[in-house]
């Protein structure tokens, strides 16, 4: 399975991860280019996450991290206290990019802790300490998504066709993604495994990126509209549903990008199995239920106004959600690295 990365620490040579810095593939470009954005900037970081050049939870964590990193490098020059400063300051900031993906605040949390709980001798010390604890959370979400596509390949049979909505695969995490792991897994496997992606308004995340990342990973890959979901189902095209989650409650509500809900009301209508894969930084053991997600609203020109071309009237009232949430009982499993959970019972 090849997929691009979206998002890197890059050091200036091979052998020493200090200096260094982010690069960031701007998803809002793909299909049609591949640009990336080189920065240790602490505002261009935060405006990536914002504006969705970097999206999907494990990679808005592993970029949080990097940002972090990025800005004890910055600062490593100076004191010890002048790099916790720096990295105090920083993840306060990255902190109030986006409200719902819980990966962002893990990962802020993992550095802060990392930065005072360190014994390092100087700022030097601390900045490299902190880049590698960075570059770990980046491996680390890697080997997670590798496992949960080994449990989810489980659920697999050769000839079997997944629904997805919006974009889990490897552009959405360090590689391999969550939802999509299974369908790579599988394909290594020798499984042969097709996809429907539904296209996911209001930004396309499906029909950019799912579609694309399949193809490019020679997966069979159809493209359906977000309202074909009901009727592909109905013909008997789909026999699970993979999707992944931005954050999941204590009890199994698992929030992901708009629309989520509705397939997972479509599947139970249809007697179809469906499946949340996270890793398990994605639970929110905080959020008892679904209730005390915290839903992102995204700016009404989304939709008034997608990719440049006004589509709706001036002046008309927009409710523009970027998330809903999936009660628990509409989901069959949670699958993390952990393996498959029933909703009622997640690794808190």
């Amino acid at each position: 399975m090849k997929t691009l990365k979206p998002v890197d620490w890059i050091p200036a040579q091979a052998d020493d991860a200090v200096p260094g810095h982010l690069r960031i593939l701007d998803q809002t470009l793909l299909p049609s280019e591949t640009v990336f954005i080189e920065t240790t900037d602490q505002e261009a970081i935060w405006h990536a996450i914002k504006i969705l050049q970097v999206r999907g939870a494990p990679a808005i964590g592993v970029t949080a991290a990097m940002g972090v990193a990025a800005a004890a490098q910055d600062q490593r020059a100076g004191t010890i206290e002048d790099v916790r400063d720096a990295v105090d300051r920083a993840a306060d900031y990255l902190a109030t990019s986006r409200p719902t993906a819980v990966n962002l605040f893990w990962a802020l949390d993992r550095m802060r802790r990392a930065a005072h709980a360190s014994s390092a001798a100087s700022g030097e010390a601390l900045a490299c300490e902190l880049v590698r604890e960075a570059i770990a959370v980046r491996d680390e979400d890697l080997a997670m998504c590798r496992a949960i596509g080994e449990h989810g390949a489980a659920l697999l049979k050769d000839g079997d066709t997944v629904l997805t909505h919006c974009n889990a695969g490897g552009l959405a995490t360090s590689g391999y993604g969550t939802a999509l792991a299974p369908v790579y897994v599988a394909q290594e496997e020798g499984k042969r495994v097709s996809v429907y992606a539904d296209e996911t308004r209001p930004l396309l995340q499906g029909a950019r990126l799912t579609t694309w990342e399949l193809m490019e990973a020679g997966v069979d890959v159809t493209l359906i509209c977000d309202n074909m979901a009901a009727q592909v189902m109905k013909e008997g095209r789909i026999d699970i549903v993979f999707v992944g989650a931005d954050r999941i409650a204590a009890n199994g509500d698992a929030a992901n990008k708009i629309g989520t809900y509705g397939v997972a009301l479509l599947a139970k209508a249809h007697g179809i199995p469906f499946y949340v894969l996270a890793p398990t930084s994605t639970i929110d053991p905080d959020a008892v239920t679904g209730a005390e997600i915290p839903i992102e609203e995204r700016g009404a020109e989304e939709i008034t106004e997608g990719f440049g071309r006004r589509t709706a009237p001036e002046a008309v009232k927009v409710y523009a959600p970027a998330f809903d949430v999936t009660p628990a009982e509409l989901i069959t499993g949670i699958i993390t690295e952990d393996g498959v959970h029933n909703p009622g019972s997640l690794p808190l």
